[in-house]
């Protein structure tokens, strides 16, 4: 059943790419032909198409050798639940909103036109949304009928592994005690808003995005007054350590060597490379082969994944203020000595998590300019040295005579440039995709555009 759900939102979105297509050939004929581009509009296009005849349609033959035409539309739209085609129009009207951004230059990274997704090369994954019934129950339930498990529209009950205690309290509703009524119920501190189900490997992930309030006064970190500089940890992200932590005086609050899940397994990777390449193709023992190199890699990306939010967390719960290096992982990428090792710790993931879990936790997060050389100046004297290895691990001020490991150096530059320009510091996160739960880019409103943007491969407008 979710193989099946999951099959279904990936038709939906190449059946969007198809009609946007054909919209835009029939735009070059005719300028009035509208394009559908936002979610809304992909939305309705979808519907319009499963109910009509080039979705499906039957030939009946009668007894006296007429034939009629029945349209019959998409045969099987009622066997998957109905939500899973709509949010897969609104995912390709994100795609469109971000290459429309990308062409006209809103958007920093290039996003190129949005291509077909191919069974069997992107991951499996669905999403439904939570709505309420005319009774006031809602279609996604936690709990109900076995503890451990979540009921989901059309698909039913499923069971899962993790525990739900904790999440089935915040949406259980609370009690409040009334002198004349006694108790009266009142809303839950929490409500499901969708549920995403994914395959990683062989296994079938459920995530649920919920809504609730922030976390309890006592768990948040007090806040600061504006005119306190002080209090910043630099946290300096490198191969050897992931992460190291220290004060503007140097002193050194945490270390996180990188465990290198990708460097530890890739014996195993290789050896289950060589048994699919060694199988027959579209045999079982190809599927079997594939299914085993496949659980290889989920295994190493739920290692570094776990690892990272252990460190993120640890780092907003104990420091209120931290200070971030801003790298460019995209351009130190193109090193074909560092791209490797560079993917196997996560900067960029490490960065995401710290960005929205200092928001959970009152945390002041603040990026350091680009261009400060907190690796090659002298975190007493604040002398500049000339580049330095990755092989020199001990930094040596020629000045002061200062002798420190590297990374706690940059580390301690980073957390007293925070404080020296903490008036000053840009209100901006450290990077990472920004949700809006209710609705979101593409959910339901146009991009604010005369002409639609071109395909791939199509020249861009430009104004005169």
């Amino acid at each position: 059943m979710l193989v099946r759900h999951a099959g279904a939102s990936r038709f939906a979105y190449n059946q969007c790419l198809q009609l946007v297509g054909a919209a835009h050939r029939a735009h070059a004929i005719d300028p009035s032909t509208a394009v559908p581009w936002s979610g809304y509009d992909l939305i309705n296009a979808f519907n319009g198409w499963k109910r009509s005849e080039s979705a499906g349609r039957i030939f009946v033959a009668a007894p006296d050798g007429t034939v009629t035409k029945k349209v019959t539309g998409l045969p099987w739209r009622r066997d998957v639940a109905a939500q899973v085609f709509e949010e897969a129009a609104v995912d390709f009207g994100r795609a469109l909103t971000a290459y429309a951004q990308a062409s006209t230059g809103d958007r920093r990274v290039r996003v190129g036109f949005p291509r077909r997704k191919c069974k069997g090369r992107c991951r499996d994954s669905f999403r439904l949304r939570n709505k309420q019934r005319e009774d006031g129950t809602f279609s996604i339930g936690v709990g109900v009928g076995h503890p451990r498990s979540v009921t989901l529209p059309r698909i039913g009950t499923v069971r899962v592994l993790d525990d739900t205690r904790r999440l089935r309290r915040l949406l259980r509703p609370i009690s409040e005690a009334k002198l004349d009524t006694g108790r009266q119920m009142v809303a839950p501190r929490a409500r499901i808003l969708f549920a995403t189900c994914s395959r990683h490997g062989s296994r079938w992930y459920l995530s649920l995005t919920v809504q609730a309030s922030e976390f309890h006064a006592e768990r948040r970190h007090p806040p600061r007054p504006a005119e306190d500089p002080g209090g910043f940890v630099g946290v300096d992200r490198g191969l050897v350590a992931l992460a190291v932590a220290a004060t503007s005086d140097g002193t050194e609050v945490g270390r996180w060597p990188a465990p290198r899940p990708f460097l530890t397994g890739l014996e195993g990777l290789r050896r289950r490379a060589r048994e699919v390449s060694r199988t027959q193709p579209r045999s079982r023992n190809r599927a079997k082969a594939t299914r085993r190199l496949s659980r290889k890699h989920a295994r190493i990306a739920d290692i570094r994944r776990s690892f990272l939010h252990d460190v993120s967390s640890q780092l907003v719960k104990t420091h209120d203020r931290l200070c971030l290096e801003d790298l460019a992982v995209a351009n130190l990428l193109r090193n074909k000595h560092l791209a490797s090792a560079i993917f196997d710790t996560g900067w960029t993931e490490l960065a995401r998590q710290l960005s929205y879990k200092a928001a959970w936790f009152g945390t002041e997060l603040v990026v350091c300019d680009r261009w400060f050389p907190s690796t090659r100046s002298c975190s007493r004297c604040e002398l500049v040295k000339q580049p330095m290895g990755l092989a020199e691990r001990m930094f040596c001020c020629g000045a002061c005579g200062l002798a420190i490991d590297r990374d706690r150096n940059a580390a301690a530059n980073l957390a007293a440039w925070a404080e020296r320009h903490h008036a000053r510091v840009p209100d901006r996160q450290a990077g990472g995709r920004t949700t809006n739960a209710p609705g979101g880019e593409g959910a339901s409103h146009c991009p604010a555009m005369a002409e639609p943007a071109p395909m791939k491969g199509e020249p861009t407008p430009t104004s005169s």
